[in-house]
């Protein structure tokens, strides 16, 4: 039997259903982080994104489990479709949304040094990580979603049709839109990306 880590999605799908434990944690290890990160870029809440990424996976064991999961193509993309369902399931619910801050009024995740940088690197990466994030988020929401997964998730548009349920061309439209309406922001406010 071929190592874990070795095998495909489909592979680690088929020896989790034949009793591998080790299969479905090789399997959420490896799709953890891209997950995560198009969880949190919808919700912007780490303990939110953590309960939602859970959620997802449990889901998608009991999918599998069931054996209503059918190998289509990829794993991640559905995985991904299922994750963001579930994102727009809490945002139905809740129907705004309140970043973690701190006391002081900064993001929790600014607060995360980053140990290959000096402080002042750090700090204007920092910056110029909020101003671009300010500016997506005045996205209009169809175009803030697919530049967030595009950039943040680093999904390939293919992937980003999937969980979107568009087009790839409506995808690749949605992006260019909002890479235009990006860089007219950045013009009108004169701010400096470094």
């Amino acid at each position: 039997m071929q190592h874990t880590q070795q095998l495909s999605d489909a592979a680690l799908i088929s020896q989790y259903q034949a009793g591998s434990n080790e299969a479905i944690e090789t399997l959420i290890a490896r799709n953890k982080d891209r997950m995560y990160t198009s969880i949190y870029m919808l919700v912007k809440d780490h303990y939110l994104a953590e309960d939602i990424f859970q959620e997802s996976f449990l889901k998608i064991i009991r999918t599998i489990q069931s054996g209503q999961y059918s190998e289509q193509g990829k794993f991640l993309p559905w995985a991904l479709r299922v994750a963001h369902n579930l994102c727009m399931d809490h945002f139905r619910r809740v129907r705004q949304h309140t970043p973690v801050t701190t006391a002081d009024g900064r993001e929790i995740l600014e607060l995360l040094p980053l140990a290959h940088q000096n402080g002042a690197e750090r700090m204007e990466q920092r910056q110029t990580h909020q101003s671009v994030r300010a500016l997506i988020e005045q996205l209009p929401e169809e175009q803030r979603e697919v530049v967030s997964l595009r950039i943040y998730a680093e999904l390939s548009f293919k992937e980003i049709a999937v969980v979107t349920q568009v087009s790839i061309n409506t995808a690749l439209g949605r992006m260019r839109y909002g890479l235009i309406n990006l860089r007219k922001m950045i013009q009108e406010q004169k701010l400096v990306l470094r």
